[in-house]
């Protein structure tokens, strides 16, 4: 019997499963915020590859100091930078997340580099990452394989 209360109840269940979605896709271990964990899917062969999230720190000053995850031989923290033309990437110890500060781990700055990969990232993949922090202890999180999105700029270019 499908009736308007059973189609709002059928409505209300799948925003709430969505809702739930986007929920769990962010973490918190004490009073760090850890938002939005993905990466980009690599190509065969390729076994490297980046992981992206946002910590942000609402207690005392913390650092993140290292990362694992089984799907990768070594987890490594980087950041980069450009120089003129020429970028430069570095291994890091920690990541230094002071009271009240947001730190984005993203494409050209800080980042996750997943090296030893074993198997290639596929859109729809999801993998556990382990992060752990100097004072707050580890929390294993999801890193979500994503294909990146359109950028505004070449979408707009694309309409003549």
């Amino acid at each position: 019997m499908n009736t308007p209360s059973l189609q709002k109840a059928i409505f209300g269940a799948a925003l709430a499963l969505a809702a739930f979605g986007t929920l769990a896709h962010s973490y918190k271990l004490g009073e760090i915020d850890i938002g939005h964990p993905y990466a980009r899917p690599t190509r065969e062969g390729q076994t490297v590859g980046g992981g992206y999230l946002k910590l942000a720190n609402k207690g005392a000053a913390d650092r993140l100091v290292s990362a694992s995850s089984p799907a990768a031989g070594a987890v490594e923290i980087h950041t980069m930078s450009m120089e003129g033309d020429v970028m430069k990437m570095r291994q890091v110890d920690a990541i230094e997340l002071a009271t009240g500060q947001t730190v984005e781990l993203k494409p050209g700055g800080y980042h996750l580099m997943l090296m030893g990969l074993k198997a290639p990232l596929k859109a729809g993949d999801k993998l556990p990452l382990t992060l752990k922090f100097e004072k707050a202890g580890e929390v294993v999180v999801t890193i979500n394989v994503e294909e990146p999105k359109p950028r505004a700029d070449a979408a707009a270019a694309h309409k003549h």
